[in-house]
């Protein structure tokens, strides 16, 4: 029985991709790296066939029995953890050693053009390397609505980000959770290739706003700054150096990009279509209010 450990696996994809693959497959033991077990078992609890071991990625104590007789990792980069040579060069030489030898990894739209963010170093140390790779690289989370710029939403109803009119690709998590477990369950036939993985929707924050207004009956409001006072903005709200450079390249970047690509990749995967702005809106709805 092959050995499948999913790293992120509390978090948001890791957690959809322990779902879907826990649907797909029968003859694989599902292993989730966590910090804390029982912490993760408590919020996993309702994932049958599921396992867990230690495994702490800002931890190197933990790489060696973590990656024992593993057979596919999948790995994601936490959206605080930015200096690839500190973490995931160990990280990756430890499960080389370890006798890994096929990686799905988390990237993201555009890391191959984008030198720049941690993503594409990432990319590059995993093909250095040697493994067996399949790169997955999603578009713009919907869930940053609910997650990252939540707070904002709900303490003053703006968006304040760096981006001004850029299109962004807008995917639902829960797609992405699918195509990957799809991806590990058939990792041969995709095996040592990128696929971006997109909704249908390419849309600016204005646009996406104006729809939150409508569907939520809101009067939300989007401010785009220059990235710079977005970067000091974010240090002064007490996010790391490494953290607010990522989300201020994440949504300036864009502006002087082509509008993202969409691909028709879910869909060849899974025979569903993506889930629309206004679908996750209306299925997220209580979390942009307070107290429901």
């Amino acid at each position: 029985m092959k050995k499948i450990l999913i790293t992120g696996a509390t978090g948001n994809i890791g957690s959809e991709v322990i779902r879907y693959l826990g649907a797909l497959t029968t003859d694989a033991e599902i292993i989730a790296g966590v910090r804390d077990i029982e912490r993760a078992s408590l919020k996993l609890d309702q994932l049958p066939n599921l396992t867990f071991r230690v495994f702490d990625m800002e931890d190197a104590n933990s790489f060696k029995s973590g990656f024992q007789e593993i057979d596919i990792l999948f790995l994601l980069r936490p959206p605080h953890i930015s200096d690839v040579d500190k973490y995931f060069k160990p990280l990756l030489a430890s499960a080389k050693t370890s006798g890994i030898q096929r990686i799905v990894f988390l990237s993201v739209q555009g890391a191959e053009r984008s030198k720049v963010i941690p993503h594409n170093k990432i990319e590059r140390l995993i093909r250095d390397f040697g493994f067996a790779y399949i790169m997955v690289r999603p578009s713009y989370f919907m869930q940053n609505l609910t997650t990252t710029l939540r707070p904002e939403i709900l303490e003053s109803r703006t968006i304040t980000l760096p981006s001004a009119n850029a299109k962004f690709n807008w995917i639902d998590v829960q797609n992405i959770g699918e195509a990957v477990a799809h991806f590990i369950q058939s990792f041969d036939q995709y095996i040592n290739k990128s696929y971006e993985i997109t909704g249908l929707e390419n849309k600016g924050f204005p646009e996406v706003v104006d729809l939150m207004n409508d569907v939520l009956d809101i009067d939300l409001k989007f401010n785009s700054l220059n990235p710079i006072s977005f970067y000091f903005k974010k240090k002064k709200e007490g996010i790391s150096s490494g953290f607010a450079l990522v989300m201020t390249l994440l949504h300036f970047l864009p502006r002087v990009q082509s509008e993202p690509n969409v691909s028709n990749t879910y869909q060849e995967l899974t025979g569903k279509t993506p889930t629309s702005i206004k679908a996750f809106i209306e299925r997220e709805k209580d979390k942009f209010f307070i107290n429901r």
